[in-house]
């Protein structure tokens, strides 16, 4: 290495150490919240570093950002009407009752609805704070990103409708695998107050307890104030999350050659159905991005169980997603949905290889 080489890298690197000594003096000072300081550090160091492959960092993190905001509005909006109205008690009664029977049908609505794993994280935490029982929770939390009507049109339509109908049953089988584990652990307590206590006010209770729900909260200030709240609080504590975890991803794939983790994995063999599962968690962006992304594996060589890991285990655990939860939750439960994404959708691909 040359030695204006060496003093290049020597400068960029004391650039981005005082830039971020500088923001971190500063958000002492201002009081900054921290995930927006690490949103600012890490720019400022990869806008030192990369200038040309930040700047298109930039644009994939924006980008992402407004593909996700109707999702993420969809969600907001309706953790904080459960809250405002007083419906979020409703829920936890009837998810309370028959531990199985609240696990099957959370896991059957879940692979139905149109939540991604990132828009599903307000209700999920409406739910956790009201009181329903985390293994319908866990069910419906691991079955919601995994498919949803639209996303199974695109994928019948790109990958084929055998595909997209496995990748159905996955979803549905993945939420059951998550509820009947909980069931299995929460015996003992050892998953009780699943919430991490920054975010333990997020979605929570109905505005008075013993108040039968208000459907037209509307026409209560406290209730307004309530819904403006909850809109306000969780809009931000997402948008902070995904923005820090969309620049994460961004710096990744701008290091990461995709096209050759897709033929490493074609010739990987017995070991593409588990390398699949793990690659996924960093490489998969989102449902829709992920389908022409896993078609193009294909056609490199990636087999449809190996790719239906690849899609399973992404759309649970991708970087958004995984941060997002671990924000939501407390170490035991993340730990939990990541072992069970990762043992799920290997399970799934196994199978699928098997039948055909």
């Amino acid at each position: 290495m040359s030695d204006s080489t060496r003093n290049d890298s020597g400068q960029n690197f004391d650039s981005s150490r005082t830039i971020v000594n500088y923001l971190s003096e500063l958000t002492s000072k201002l009081k900054l919240d921290r995930v927006i300081l690490a949103i600012l550090a890490v720019g400022a160091v990869w806008l030192v570093a990369d200038r040309p492959a930040a700047l298109n960092g930039f644009g994939f993190l924006g980008e992402n950002l407004v593909q996700l905001l109707p999702f993420l509005a969809v969600s907001v909006l309706l953790a904080a009407y459960l809250k405002a109205s007083g419906a979020d008690r409703l829920i936890a009664r009837a998810f309370s009752g028959n531990m199985v029977q609240a696990v099957f049908m959370a896991a059957a609505f879940g692979a139905m609805s149109p939540f991604c794993s990132c828009g599903v994280i307000p209700l999920i935490a409406a739910l956790l704070a009201s009181g329903v029982p985390l293994a319908p929770v866990m069910a419906f939390w691991l079955a919601s990103p995994i498919m949803d009507p639209e996303m199974f049109v695109l994928t019948a339509a790109v990958i084929g409708t055998e595909f997209a109908a496995v990748k159905t049953v996955a979803a549905f089988g993945m939420g059951l695998l998550g509820g009947v584990t909980v069931m299995a652990l929460d015996r003992g307590g050892a998953l009780k107050d699943p919430l991490a206590g920054v975010v333990s006010t997020c979605g929570a209770g109905a505005v008075t307890s013993g108040e039968k729900p208000q459907w037209k909260f509307w026409t209560e200030e406290k209730r307004r104030s309530a819904f403006a709240g909850e809109s306000k609080s969780a809009s931000f504590f997402l948008g902070k999350w995904m923005a820090l975890a969309f620049l994460l991803e961004a710096v990744m794939l701008a290091y990461v050659p995709m096209q050759q983790v897709g033929i490493w994995l074609g010739e990987a063999g017995t070991l593409a159905i588990p390398a699949a599962a793990v690659i996924g968690v960093p490489a998969y962006m989102n449902g829709y991005a992920a389908i022409p992304l896993t078609s193009g594996l294909m056609e490199m060589g990636l087999t449809p169980a190996a790719a239906l890991t690849f899609m399973v285990a992404g759309g649970v655990t991708s970087i958004p997603a995984a941060i997002a939860v671990k924000a939501l939750v407390k170490l035991p439960v993340f730990a939990l949905y990541i072992v069970i994404a990762l043992a799920g959708s290997v399970s799934a691909g196994l199978l699928y290889g098997l039948a055909g």
